[in-house]
Formats: C-alpha cells, sequence, structure tokens
C-alpha cells in the first residue's frame, strides 16, 4: 500500500478520483487534488478536509507545476467523460487528454516526480477483438477523439519513460461503477430512470456487452499497481465478467422494485462510434504483475449502489 507519500491527482474531484482520494487519505498520504468542478465535487466532506484542493484546469501548466511542487507520484485522472458530453465536443476532449498531459509531464520532469500514473480506457480497443477477451498485446483500434487522445498519451508516456526514465503505467479501465457516480453512465442513468418509473432507456438491441467494473476493485488494481511496477505498462482493470445492456436493465428494475419498462431504442448517429457491440476485457496481465483482479459481480455491485444511495 501507498503510505507516507505527496501525491498529486488530477481530476480528483469526479467519480474515479474521489475514490482514489479516499483511498489515498486514509492510509497516511498527503493529497492534493486540481480539479475546475466542471462536472461538480464528488469527494466526500470528511476526506475534503483532509487535502490541498486547487480549484483549475489541467490545462493551465503553471498551476499543475505549482500543484506538483514536492509530489512523489501523479495520479492523472482528469477528462471529459460521457459519450454525449464526448461526442459534442470534440476538440475540448482532445485539448483537455493532450495538453493537460504534456502538462503534467512538463511539471513531473521540473519537479523531479518518479511516477506518473494515467487513466487510458478500454476504448482504444475500439471494434477488435469481438470474439475474444481483449489483451493488452492486441492491435487497438481506437475510433473517437476521446480514444485518440488516450491512445497517443499511452504512446507519448512511453517515450517519455524511454527518453527521462519517469515511471509511467497507463490503465485501461473498463465500465467502472459504483457510488457516486453520476447520470452520464448507463448504470446510474438506469438506476435513476427506474426509481423515478421512467421508462428505462437502452440503445440498440441491448444485446451489446460490457464488462462492468467495481469502482473498489478498480481502486484495489490502481494502487496495487501504483506501488509495485516500475518503467512503462499498460494495463486492463477488467472484471472479465461479460454482461449484456438489456440483462443490467432488468437486474436494475428487479432490484429496486420498479415497475419501469425497458425500451429499445434507436442510438444517435453521434454515439455509432461509441456502440461496441462486444467488449470484455483480460485480467491475464494484471494477476501476473500484482497477482490481483477485480472480483465483485455485478449483482453485489448493483446492491452497494442502492444501499449507499439510500
Amino acid at each position: 500500500m501507498i503510505k507516507n507519500k505527496k501525491i498529486l491527482i488530477t481530476g480528483g474531484a469526479g467519480f474515479i478520483g474521489s475514490h482514489l482520494v479516499e483511498a489515498l487519505v486514509s492510509a497516511g498520504n498527503e493529497v492534493v487534488v486540481l480539479d475546475n468542478l466542471l462536472r461538480g465535487n464528488k469527494i466526500i466532506s470528511e476526506v475534503f478536509k483532509k487535502i490541498k484542493f486547487i480549484k483549475a484546469d489541467v490545462n493551465d501548466f503553471d498551476q499543475v507545476l505549482g500543484a506538483s511542487v514536492g509530489c512523489d507520484m501523479i495520479f492523472h485522472f482528469a477528462a471529459i467523460l460521457g459519450v454525449d458530453i464526448v461526442a459534442d465536443n470534440p476538440m475540448e476532449t482532445m485539448e483537455t487528454e493532450v495538453i493537460g498531459t504534456q502538462n503534467v509531464v512538463r511539471a513531473a520532469l521540473h519537479n523531479n516526480v518518479s511516477k506518473i500514473i494515467y487513466a487510458s480506457t478500454s476504448g482504444v480497443y475500439g471494434h477488435n477483438a469481438l470474439e475474444q477477451s481483449v489483451t493488452e498485446e492486441i492491435l487497438v483500434d481506437p475510433r473517437t477523439s476521446y480514444a485518440m487522445a488516450k491512445r497517443y498519451n499511452e504512446i507519448y508516456l512511453a517515450s517519455l519513460q524511454e527518453e527521462k526514465g519517469i515511471d509511467c503505467i497507463c490503465l485501461r479501465f473498463f465500465n467502472v461503477y459504483g457510488p457516486r457516480q453520476d447520470s452520464r453512465m448507463v448504470i446510474p442513468r438506469f438506476i435513476e430512470q427506474a426509481k423515478a418509473g421512467l421508462g428505462i432507456t437502452v440503445y440498440g438491441s441491448g444485446k451489446q456487452t460490457r464488462d462492468f467494473t467495481f469502482i473498489k476493485d478498480t481502486i484495489d488494481a490502481t494502487l496495487k499497481l501504483a506501488n509495485s511496477v516500475s518503467g512503462f505498462e499498460i494495463f486492463n482493470i477488467a472484471n472479465e465478467l461479460e454482461s449484456d445492456i438489456f440483462t443490467l436493465a432488468e437486474k436494475i428494475r428487479l432490484l429496486t422494485g420498479s415497475s419501469s419498462e425497458i425500451t429499445l431504442i434507436n442510438a444517435p448517429a453521434k454515439r455509432y462510434d461509441y456502440e461496441v457491440g462486444r467488449r470484455v476485457g483480460s485480467s491475464d496481465k494484471l494477476m501476473r504483475f500484482i497477482n490481483y483482479k477485480p472480483k465483485t459481480s455485478l449483482d453485489d455491485g448493483l446492491q452497494e449502489i442502492l444501499h449507499y444511495s439510500k
């Protein structure tokens, strides 16, 4: 476990970032969060009192430079998220990814930060490997501005490690879900619709599958990797459990006791490149390096969300 370190987290007020902040603070680390609060602040109040918070954009180099002074590592999680938001703002998405990452790298070099942990995405796999679990070794196929920028940054960080020696770990997250996630994502959107008695709207046939990975497992894997892996590496953070979206909607309707109907609707054209028919990740590399893989079932994860929101 990471202990007694000074750590900068960009995007630390977001869903994944806020859970990471909580875990690092509870382990006794000095945590600095840089976030523009465009999507609000998901850090719980008790934890927020224990961190240094800087309201700023990751595209502002001077702010990133100042925030990273004296830090041992940087978790770079700042991003534009949500399919519809990303699809409507491709330039802003790429600028936040590319310029933000360059700022993190420049600040790390200036302040002698020894490790960067970067939040990438399973979206870099695009429409590839539909008949198998995707591994980190397969040829990637990014189709969207978001995925292309993430893949660019993976290559950029690999070059940084080779040239400057800073350890860089890239994490390809697979459909992370859990408490405090907002309705830009499918699970909280379905729960919100079910609780309100509205129709649960599923894009397409509902047969498309995803690999839903619970937030606690995601954070556990992230911290184990940050603590023990050096050099440059890319890791899937995946549950290896494939779930189709229609079944997900049915589970949520049952768990919430909702009378909502599940309605199939056509996806907007702008979502085409995001609507992959099948995606499930392999955790083999994760097991090889840290002897760990996400293990929370979708049923248990959904129950924990509903219990948290009571």
